[in-house]
């Protein structure tokens, strides 16, 4: 259930994760896009800039859209982001019940969508969206890569 759009919208959330990177974020993009296939927001990490550990991409582009909808409900709106989300985002993307998932780059370490505690399978999830990883793997991967490798 990929398309070319799908594959634009991983584009404009790895330019994210390369703004992040400039930025000195952990490079993670995500895009949040409407029912109706408008892109409604994008951003990148901003944990250290806004000294918040909450500051992941998913999380900054849920709530700016909830606040501009005045709601605290995304039904029908799919979120891309250029890696497996973690379990605090899993959470958001769950509580705000995002339609569709698409990630890029699996996170074995710190995700929990394939890994870890894979809170979309857990008794206690309310709502799960439809998922699809690898997503432009190669390139958020390699975002990542670089990033990591420039700080050792």
């Amino acid at each position: 259930m990929t398309s070319g759009t799908d594959s634009g919208h991983m584009g404009l959330a790895l330019r994210e994760a390369h703004l992040a990177a400039g930025r000195g974020e952990v490079p993670v993009g995500a895009v949040l896009v409407a029912p109706d296939g408008k892109v409604i927001a994008s951003d990148g990490n901003r944990m250290r800039e806004f000294s918040d550990p909450t500051g992941h991409a998913e999380m900054l582009v849920i709530r700016r859209v909830c606040e501009e909808l005045s709601c605290e409900r995304l039904s029908g709106f799919d979120l891309y982001v250029t890696l497996e989300p973690c379990t605090m985002c899993a959470a958001a993307i769950s509580f705000a019940r995002i339609r569709r998932l698409y990630f890029g780059a699996s996170d074995p370490k710190m995700g929990a969508v394939e890994h870890g505690g894979r809170f979309f399978n857990q008794t206690s999830c309310h709502h799960a969206p439809e998922i699809y990883g690898g997503i432009g793997e190669r390139a958020a991967a390699e975002v990542l890569r670089t990033f990591f490798g420039s700080r050792r």
